[in-house]
């Protein structure tokens, strides 16, 4: 049973600023933010942009097949790929091109330095040039029998193009697809398919050079990007990803413990038990709080310094399914039914 909610201690003041509304959503959403633009998509093929501080649409596009996931952009060009493992690219909201892919993918493109770069099931990387949709180079790893059906790891950190591939963060050269280096943060481990699953999943907290991240249900760690080099892993049991500051990460468990670790060494700061047993979005950290939504569409606002309560709003009552983003100051909020709030922390 969900831990029973305390009286809200409205510590601070978070109002609502305005809604908006998309189709339902039952694929791995990535808000993207740039500036004060925010695209987000929904499961029958919608993909919207908003302005962060009014909620008014800037385009709204339907590509015409159900999402499978996305949403990747760089303010003009937008990425999707559909369930028929068709990456559609996008610019200022019309469709530039389509090209189809070899195996699904569960992760939202990449839309960066012009190019267009996807991560798929199969273990694949892929770059496409973002204007023509012509492909550049791929990167194939041996697949395991079973993948996550859930967002992995796939940034941009320098001039280094940073993929989770099973339980490893690897660096490769953005330009063609050659292994700069490799960084475990899990190992396989048990005798069948299920027990030696590993993953990283999205998303990962970077301050500078460093990228943390958690392997599903194993551990998380820090990887110093620009060497290469592991900086330390610690044991860890949750399937959503992470975030963080310059002094520590966030991160919940499976069982709803929100945990606190210092991003120098991965020592535990602190453990919040007051949310056990709900499912929990990956965390955001915003000013003094730390964020999380769950499954009955409330949004959690915790101190960063020791995980009390501060307030906490609700939503439509359906789960929130995408990780709570920051934009132009307005935090934004997306449920399993399309609704999109605006929430204004003051």
């Amino acid at each position: 049973m969900p831990a029973e909610l305390s009286p809200n201690a409205a510590l601070m003041n978070v109002r609502l600023a305005w809604t908006a509304k998309i189709g339902a959503i039952n694929f791995p959403l990535d808000v993207s933010i740039n500036g004060d633009a925010v695209v987000v998509a929904s499961a029958d093929g919608t993909v919207a942009s908003l302005d962060a501080l009014t909620g008014v649409e800037s385009w709204r596009t339907d590509v015409g097949h159900p999402i499978a996931a996305g949403v990747g952009s760089d303010g003009r060009v937008t990425a999707v790929i559909t369930r028929r493992n068709e990456l559609v690219v996008l610019d200022a909201g019309q469709v530039l091109w389509r090209q189809k892919l070899p195996a699904q993918s569960f992760t939202a493109p990449l839309v960066a330095g012009s190019r267009v770069f996807v991560l798929a099931a199969d273990r694949s990387v892929t770059a496409f040039d973002a204007q023509s949709g012509r492909k550049l180079w791929a990167q194939q790893r041996p697949s395991e029998s079973l993948v996550l059906r859930q967002s992995g790891v796939l940034l941009a950190v320098n001039d280094t193009l940073v993929v989770g591939l099973a339980g490893r963060l690897v660096g490769l050269h953005p330009l063609t697809g050659a292994v700069r280096w490799e960084a475990p943060i899990a190992s396989p481990r048990g005798t069948n398919d299920i027990e030696r699953l590993v993953d990283l999943v999205g998303q990962v907290s970077r301050q500078g050079d460093v990228v943390c991240a958690r392997a599903f249900q194993a551990s998380v760690g820090c990887v110093d990007a620009a060497r290469g080099t592991l900086l330390w892993t610690k044991s860890a049991s949750g399937a959503v990803g992470l975030h963080g500051d310059d002094q520590f990460i966030f991160g919940v468990e499976s069982n709803g413990q929100v945990i606190a670790w210092r991003r120098a060494d991965g020592e535990q700061i602190w453990v919040s038990e007051r949310l056990k047993y709900r499912l929990l979005t990956a965390p955001l950290v915003l000013g003094r709080s730390l964020v999380v939504g769950d499954d009955s569409g409330v949004v959690h606002f915790l101190s960063r310094e020791d995980g009390s309560a501060l307030t906490r709003v609700t939503t439509d009552g359906s789960p929130i399914v995408a990780t709570p983003v920051l934009a132009g100051g307005t935090l934004v909020v997306v449920t399993r039914d399309g609704g999109v709030f605006g929430f204004k922390p003051e």
